[in-house]
C-alpha cells in the first residue's frame, strides 16, 4: 500500500519556481503549493498582479513563520528571458536553483487560419506557449546539470529527491479542431518537447528529473473570456457542450497527478480518452489500462471524426449560401 500511496512531489521545504503565477490556474497552484509548505517564486510580466498574488500566497502558507516567497517581472514571450529569471531565483534561494519548475504561462487566440492576423496570432501563442516554457526548462536544466552554472554534481550514493518540470499542455495538445490551428500547434509543440525530455533526463542518472505535463479542458479564467471573442462559431459548435473547468479544480487535480507520478496528468474523463488515442511513444500511466484503451480509441475516433468533418462540411456550405 505504500507503494501506491507515494507521493512522488514532496514539496515542504523546497523551491518552486511558477510561470504564470499571478492569476488564474497559476495562482491557485501557488496557493496549495504554500499550503503544504513550499518556498514559492512566482512570475509575471505584471508587476501590480504580481505583488497582489504573492500576498494570497504568503497568507495560504503552511509554516509563515519559515516558508518564503518571491517575485520575478519577467515577459515569456521575450526572447532568452529564461536565464535571468533562473539566476534572479537561484540568487535569492541561497545560490540554488528551485528544484520544481512549473510553467503556467499561456494564452490561446483561437481564429479560423484564413482569418485576418491568424497568423501574427500563430506567432504570439508559439512564443508564448511553447518558446516561453521551452526556454524555461532549457535555463533550468542548464542550472541543475552543468557544474559550472548548477550544483555540485551528486553521486548515486548521494542521490537527491527528483527535481521536477511540469509543463502546461492542453487536450488540444494530443487532438485539433478547426479555429485552433493559431493555438493547438504550440500546445502539440509542447508535449513533443515534454516527450523528448522525458528520454533525454535519462542521460544524467545522478541528477533525477522527471517530467510532466498537465493537460486540462478549458479553464473559466480572464483568458478563457478573451478566447472566446475571436472563436469562430464553427468551433464553438465543434466544441460542443464541454463545461469549462474553474482554476481551483484544474490546480487541485493536477497537483494530484503529479504527486502519483502521472506523466500526462488529465483534469477530467474526456482528457483521459484524447490522452488514451494519442499516445504515440509517450510514458504510460498504466501499460495495462492505457494500452487497452490505445487500441479500442482509434474505432470510436473514426466515428467521432466522420462526425466533426460531417459538421464542417454544413457550416461551409451554409456560410457559402448565406455569401452567394
Amino acid at each position: 500500500m505504500n507503494w501506491f500511496s507515494h507521493n512522488h512531489m514532496p514539496v515542504e521545504g523546497r523551491t518552486i519556481l511558477m510561470t504564470g503565477g499571478s492569476e488564474g490556474t497559476g495562482l491557485c497552484a501557488a496557493r496549495i503549493l504554500s499550503g503544504k509548505g513550499a518556498h514559492i517564486v512566482i512570475v509575471s510580466r505584471n508587476p501590480a498582479k504580481l505583488e497582489g498574488a504573492i500576498k494570497s500566497i504568503k497568507a495560504a502558507a503552511k509554516s509563515p513563520e519559515t516558508q518564503r516567497f518571491y517575485t520575478i517581472a519577467a515577459d515569456v514571450s521575450k526572447p532568452n528571458f529564461a536565464d535571468s529569471v533562473v539566476s534572479a531565483a537561484t540568487a535569492w534561494n541561497h545560490g540554488h536553483p528551485p528544484e520544481i519548475v512549473w510553467c503556467l504561462a499561456g494564452l490561446a487566440t483561437p481564429m479560423l487560419w484564413t482569418d485576418y492576423g491568424a497568423m501574427e496570432a500563430a506567432r504570439y501563442n508559439m512564443d508564448v506557449n511553447y518558446f516561453g516554457s521551452a526556454e524555461m526548462s532549457r535555463a533550468i536544466m542548464r542550472a541543475w546539470l552543468l557544474p559550472d552554472q548548477g550544483e555540485r554534481q551528486p553521486t548515486r550514493e548521494s542521490r537527491p529527491a527528483a527535481k521536477h518540470i511540469i509543463f502546461t499542455g492542453s487536450v488540444l495538445s494530443t487532438m485539433s479542431l478547426a479555429g485552433h490551428g493559431t493555438y493547438a500547434p504550440s500546445k502539440f509543440a509542447l508535449r513533443a518537447l515534454a516527450d523528448t525530455l522525458v528520454m533525454e533526463v535519462l542521460l544524467y542518472p545522478n541528477v533525477p528529473i522527471n517530467v510532466h505535463i498537465v493537460m486540462p479542458n478549458s479553464i473559466t479564467t480572464a483568458g478563457y473570456e478573451r478566447e472566446n471573442e475571436t472563436k469562430s462559431d464553427i468551433t464553438i459548435q465543434l466544441e460542443g457542450a464541454e463545461t469549462p473547468q474553474d482554476p481551483e479544480t484544474v490546480a487541485h487535480l493536477a497537483i494530484t497527478g503529479i504527486e502519483k507520478g502521472h506523466y500526462f496528468v488529465t483534469t477530467s474523463f474526456i482528457g483521459d480518452l484524447m490522452r488514451w488515442g494519442a499516445m504515440g511513444n509517450s510514458p504510460r500511466n498504466s501499460w495495462f489500462v492505457d494500452t487497452v484503451m490505445g487500441w479500442i480509441l482509434p474505432f470510436i475516433m473514426a466515428f467521432v471524426m466522420w462526425g466533426m468533418n460531417s459538421q464542417i462540411s454544413s457550416w461551409a456550405n451554409k456560410k457559402k449560401k448565406e455569401q452567394s
